[in-house]
């Protein structure tokens, strides 16, 4: 399946992680690590140097997306690491920083979306081979944002201000 692939796995979540890597196994990745928090994955990628890592985006030590920034991290640090990000939730503002570097080699997808080892295989396969994954959710989320209109969040009062600005004006006239 993916023989040679070395990977390293994040999530808080004990059950989770280590069923991934029994999964990871399965299909005949070598799992380097499996750590359940930020930065013990940060000292795992820099002592393995994997292919692959498989991160949750909300892990200690905030639980907010402790998981997402480590990534980057490792991705600065490793620029050839494939990430593929997994989480409970869509927000697009995650989607948004993983894809900003705009080199490839990541992915996004839902846990419960992940429903057979064949989804995941296929994920890391793409990943590896330098291509993106996201989660249909994400993608539709992704298109939603794009096509709103900005200015329609906005009171009129920001609306006036903005015209000022947009005309030039100092702050003191504004």
């Amino acid at each position: 399946m993916l023989g040679g692939v070395r990977v390293v796995v994040a999530d808080d979540s004990m059950l989770l992680r280590e069923g991934l890597v029994r999964l990871l196994n399965e299909a005949e990745c070598e799992v380097v690590a499996a750590v359940a928090d930020a930065p013990t994955f940060l000292a795992a990628v820099d002592e393995h140097r994997p292919d692959v890592a498989v991160v949750d985006i909300r892990m200690p030590p905030t639980m907010t997306d402790d998981g997402l920034r480590a990534a980057v991290e490792a991705r600065r640090r490793q620029p050839d690491l494939a990430v593929l990000m997994l989480s409970a939730y869509i927000e697009r503002s995650y989607a948004d920083v993983l894809l900003s570097d705009g080199r490839g080699r990541v992915g996004y997808l839902l846990k419960d979306r992940v429903a057979s080892l064949n989804v995941l295989v296929d994920a890391l396969r793409t990943l590896t081979a330098g291509g993106t994954v996201l989660d249909p959710e994400v993608v539709a989320q992704l298109l939603v944002a794009r096509r709103a209109d900005p200015l329609a969040t906005i009171t009129p009062r920001e609306r006036d201000v903005l015209q000022l600005m947009a005309e030039g004006r100092s702050n003191a006239a504004i």
